[in-house]
């Protein structure tokens, strides 16, 4: 059935926002700020200069957000804990800093490091956006607009604060943007910085279930969480995607367009094939069986009813159909696991498949494979190119694949 699109309205659902909190008298819009972005589904981890504590308490963000909040390096200094900011500059999708001052952007532009926030701008890998508030005087002063120009070249992005009444009494620009218009700049980011807008994908995940009576199977031990991943990743870089599933215990990822629950290769291959000539994009990451009982029975075989042997017949082989009758404006992606290095075998299927690239793993490698939260994987394009990952996170994992295969195949 049809999902939440990824043209829909709301395009914070699901982002991940460090909201950083400098020491301004603006402090106090920020709570509206992290209700509102909760509210429209985005989760949020905030990080509070010393200066921000003293206009409002980490204990009022971290009970709006539902997460603890960060102010210092150490968590705990008796016990040795500290700050992770590494991963907190990882984890993010985007960091905002709201409100801004003018101290915090001239330590950005200069690369100072005296607080934790800074610690964790310097560690991130993701978007950063900045809300400037201050008073009027310090707004326009030449040292602030240089740092603002500085900030903005280096792909900063600058939320113009707004015109009205200021602290110091004056009238002027200065204010803090209001959340709700923080709020909609952000939703309208992440709808423009979509590398996969427009393009539509479908995806396989799963295993398939083979019946020989009414209550047995074939099937392996295919999780669905690779495949999950990548349609999660998918979608959240723009991608409308069609998830075929095979009968796994895992959520619709968010902003998913549609997903087709399966049981059996026939059943998957039936929906496959009705779509795919519509699809831009094939990515085959089911674990499909390639037999199936050549007779199955609507009861349940009992000890004594057993047959001596059971026949096995072809499935359709879904991916070198797709292969066959693929356009010249699509692309489709396999996937192999062997219990070997694989690596004939799968450049093997990449060719007679009329594969655009392959994506081999090895059950010989601790962590890959069935059963695990964590895989390493092996990339092999046409014309001889391979690219190989470390072991990650499948959706770390899920995340290399499809830049890779956004930078490499779609230029």
């Amino acid at each position: 059935m049809p999902l939440a699109s990824p043209s829909s309205e709301n395009m914070l659902t699901g982002r991940r926002i460090v909201l950083g909190i400098t020491g301004s008298i603006a402090a106090y819009k920020s709570a509206t700020l992290a209700r509102e972005l909760r509210r429209r589904g985005a989760e949020v981890r905030v990080v509070m200069t010393p200066g921000a504590t003293e206009f409002i308490t980490p204990l009022t963000l971290a009970t709006l957000v539902d997460n603890p909040v960060h102010s210092d390096f150490t968590e705990d200094e008796h016990a040795g804990v500290w700050t992770n900011h590494v991963e907190l500059g990882i984890w993010g999708d985007l960091i905002l800093i709201a409100p801004a001052t003018a101290n915090t952007l001239a330590a950005m532009v200069h690369g100072q490091c005296d607080n934790l926030l800074q610690a964790v701008l310097l560690s991130a890998r993701c978007p950063v956006a900045v809300a400037p508030a201050m008073d009027l005087d310090m707004f326009t002063h030449a040292s602030t607009q240089s740092n603002l120009k500085t900030l903005a070249e280096r792909g900063v992005d600058i939320i113009d604060p707004g015109t009205g009444p200021l602290a110091s009494g004056l009238v002027g620009k200065g204010r803090m943007a209001e959340p709700e218009d923080i709020a909609d700049h952000l939703a309208r980011r992440f709808a423009a910085d979509l590398p996969w807008r427009g393009k539509r994908v479908i995806l396989t995940a799963g295993p398939t279930h083979e019946p020989l009576d009414a209550v047995r199977f074939l099937g392996n031990r295919s999780s669905g969480k690779m495949g999950f991943a990548l349609a999660e990743v998918l979608a959240a870089r723009g991608a409308e995607v069609t998830l075929v599933a095979g009968p796994v215990s895992l959520e619709t990822p968010l902003r998913v367009h549609e997903r087709i629950d399966v049981q059996t290769a026939e059943e998957m291959n039936e929906a496959v094939q009705a779509r795919w000539k519509d699809m831009d994009w094939g990515v085959a990451c089911a674990a499909v069986s390639d037999f199936k009982p050549a007779e199955t029975t609507s009861g349940k075989w009992h000890r004594g009813d057993m047959p001596e042997a059971v026949v096995l017949a072809e499935n359709p082989d879904i991916l070198a159909t797709m292969g066959r009758s693929k356009q010249p404006h699509q692309t489709l992606i396999g996937f192999a696991l062997e219990s070997d290095d694989g690596q004939a075998s799968a450049q093997g299927k990449l060719e007679r498949k009329n594969l655009d690239a392959i994506v081999l793993n090895s059950l010989k490698d601790d962590g890959a494979g069935f059963g695990h939260d964590t895989n390493k994987v092996s990339v092999l394009f046409q014309g001889g190119k391979s690219v190989s990952f470390e072991l990650k996170s499948k959706y770390d994992v899920a995340c290399d694949l499809v830049e890779l295969w956004r930078t490499t195949l779609n230029p």
